[in-house]
């Protein structure tokens, strides 16, 4: 009886022994156009064992690839698209680089300080005092979300001021969603998913 692990390592399990194999035996056929056909095979199976994968652009040129990597590149065959090194593969990603800084309002995030930004450079004056009718919203939605203590809608309008350099207020009458609007809004999409 033979174990897997006595077997030679699978490079790419997802297609498993038996392409791994047929992989290993065309590196050993010397015709070239014996070995471009039997490799053209090998592609068309792995092709439907994915055949979810058909709509991507570069299906085909991913294929080709992974044969190459479980040949270790050491086939030599006519293939439709550039043969990569064994290099690109070991090679690292680069580093994402993060933005620095601190945060004041970390429950807000950064996207919501460009967003505040991006409102008071508006100059159609409707358009800006929607936008920040949203912003507030989403404010007290993602106070709410962090704290889960109730908020009154003057801490947010200050919070909107303070963030905006003062270029950005809400009038003094102005009312928020309700708490248990912005949060109930979130458990019922919940409840609907379980259904």
């Amino acid at each position: 009886m033979e174990y897997s692990t006595g077997r030679n390592h699978l490079i790419l399990p997802e297609y498993g022994r038996n392409i791994q194999k047929m992989v290993e035996h065309i590196i050993t056929i010397e015709d070239r156009e014996e070995r471009n056909k039997a490799a053209q095979e090998i592609i068309n199976i792995m092709g439907r064992m994915n055949p979810h994968l058909r709509d991507i652009n570069d299906f085909k040129h991913k294929l080709w690839d992974q044969l190459m990597l479980m040949s270790d590149f050491k086939l030599d065959i006519d293939a439709p698209y550039p043969t990569p090194t064994k290099e690109t593969f070991e090679e690292k990603p680069r580093r994402i680089e993060y933005t620095s800084g601190s945060l004041k309002y970390r429950y807000l995030g950064r996207i919501m300080e460009k967003l505040v930004r991006a409102a008071t450079e508006l100059e159609n004056e409707e358009e800006k005092a929607e936008l920040v009718k949203i912003i507030t919203n989403h404010m007290k939605k993602s106070y709410l979300l962090w704290n889960r203590d109730a908020v009154e809608d003057k801490v947010i309008f200050d919070t909107l001021k303070e963030i905006s350099n003062g270029k950005l207020e809400v009038e003094k009458d102005a009312k928020l969603s309700e708490a248990r609007d912005l949060i109930g809004m979130r458990r019922k999409k919940k409840k609907e998913k379980r259904k």
